[in-house]
């Protein structure tokens, strides 16, 4: 007996030698183990599925707030709410007028998918309170009161304008048209139009519909190359319109950009979150099969890898991701400065239904009482806040460069992406406005309406979905992670 555990502790002590041997040499060579498929351990355990997000960590460039931070605010408290408030019959129905011509290149002609087309909403279906026309308005002591005083506006009105030629007319209404759009960051509709039509987003979600390729390309590259204050020397990174640049991974282009005052960084920021929250929504929601009866969507991975995995963008996919959580930032701060104008007593958001109306409200405050306990805004003081002069003319720019980014929107091929892109853009440039108008907020009346600072319903419906949409890009985020981790 005892010479058994004599033999077998020496088995063991030879055993532990050879295995130490084994590891120095492992250790001295720099050689690490390799799994069956020939990929390091870590690979093997989902590092490859996870590198999207290994990096997408920590604290934000240009602010103070970092991404764990803006997950759990997000996912738990904002989105369960705003997802439910653009439910509400108010924000449910958008008018735009889709038939609008590209103003920049000759038209491409609309999108011949069937899954681009936009349903638009029968004049029955439009709550009574919505399709009244008074844009400004909210509630139905303002409808009825505006009613009769724009009645006795337009009668006095004519009398004077019965003296003016059509020519001079139209001179008045232009000017008109440019003291109201001197605030404005987008190119409103016309709502007054006959081409412009209510439409449900419930019923035309955002979705990949197919419509990609040169078209589309063309709408992201005059956005990019010609509106986010770049040098055609200075070259985008994977930019499919441009010819490979070889090994350049982007660092020349990143090296130039953190050159730039931090109000054309910002802009270009803003510019590529809206893209990649786009991104998201139609890898979230893709055709994934065209059946017979019923066509099937839901979230495709490999897209997702494409648009956004660390390798396959040379690292830009982070980026890309990061600027998604500072627009969000950007939109949250906007909400929280606007906060004030809808707590006033007479801002009923009037659909002509009481209890919805009263439930809607509640709502919207319920997401301003949250939007109070986020502890890590974005500080919009910092921009624009050099000399006078020069502080003007540069926000004077912003404006306009972002005004014609919203004139792009209407080169979109797709009508369903049109659609989307419109309101989103018309969303963040509502956002813009509010966050340089603080003055105007502040001074507002109590129990009237203020002739400093007003909301179109339009704006209003666009400033909420725009901000949805992004709490709702971040949410499939969540849900992306764990579909690459149950994919490993």
């Amino acid at each position: 007996m005892l010479k058994i555990s004599v033999r077998a502790v020496g088995v063991l002590l030879f055993i532990w030698f050879c295995g130490n041997c084994v590891l120095g040499w492992f250790q001295q060579n720099n050689v690490k183990p390799r799994t069956q498929l020939g990929e390091p351990q870590n690979a093997a355990l989902g590092g490859q599925d996870q590198s999207c997000f290994c990096h997408l960590t920590g604290v934000l460039d240009d602010c103070f707030c970092d991404v764990e931070s803006i997950d759990i605010f997000n996912n738990f408290k904002i989105y369960p709410r705003i997802k439910k408030l653009t439910e509400r019959d108010y924000f449910r129905y958008y008018k735009v007028n889709l038939k609008r011509p590209c103003p920049f290149w000759a038209d491409d002609g609309h999108c011949a998918i069937k899954d681009c087309h936009v349903e638009p909403c029968p004049e029955s279906k439009i709550p009574v309170g919505i399709k009244s026309g008074n844009y400004n308005k909210y509630s139905q002591a303002a409808n009825t009161n505006s009613d009769m005083a724009e009645c006795e506006q337009a009668n006095e009105l004519g009398a004077i304008n019965s003296t003016l030629s059509n020519q001079s007319k139209e001179a008045f209404a232009d000017w008109a048209r440019h003291d109201d759009a001197q605030d404005h960051f987008c190119e409103l509709d016309d709502e007054t139009s006959p081409d412009a039509e209510y439409v449900d987003l419930l019923l035309n979600p955002e979705r990949f519909t197919g419509y990609k390729g040169p078209s589309a390309w063309r709408v992201w590259n005059s956005i990019y190359e010609e509106n986010c204050f770049k040098p055609r020397s200075v070259y985008r990174p994977l930019n499919p319109l441009v010819p490979s640049r070889g090994d350049d991974d982007g660092e020349g282009f990143y090296n130039w950009l953190e050159g730039l005052c931090l109000e054309k960084r910002v802009f270009y920021r803003l510019i590529s979150g809206l893209h990649s929250s786009i991104n998201i929504h139609l890898c979230a929601d893709y055709l994934l099969d065209e059946g017979w009866s019923r066509s099937v969507w839901g979230p495709n991975i490999q897209e997702f890898r494409r648009r956004f995995d660390t390798a396959e963008t040379k690292g830009e996919g982070i980026r890309r991701l990061k600027n998604l959580y500072f627009l969000y930032l950007i939109e949250l701060r906007a909400l929280y400065k606007v906060a004030p104008y809808f707590e006033r007593a007479f801002i009923n958001l009037y659909t002509g239904n009481a209890q919805e109306d009263g439930d809607t409200k509640n709502l919207l405050l319920q997401i301003f009482n949250e939007l109070r306990a986020f502890p890590m805004h974005f500080d919009e003081k910092s921009m624009f806040a050099g000399h006078k002069l020069e502080a003007k003319t540069l926000k004077e720019e912003f404006r306009l460069h972002f005004k014609n980014i919203s004139r792009i929107m209407d080169c979109v091929g797709c009508s369903k992406c049109r659609l989307w892109g419109k309101l989103q853009t018309q969303g963040l440039g509502t956002a813009l406005k509010i966050l340089f108008s603080e003055k105007e907020i502040k001074n507002l009346p109590e129990h009237s309406p203020s002739k400093g600072f007003q909301l179109t319903r339009q704006e209003i419906v666009a400033l909420l979905n725009g901000f949805c949409r992004l709490s709702t890009s971040i949410h499939q985020l969540h849900n992306f992670r764990l579909l690459l981790k149950d994919s490993r």
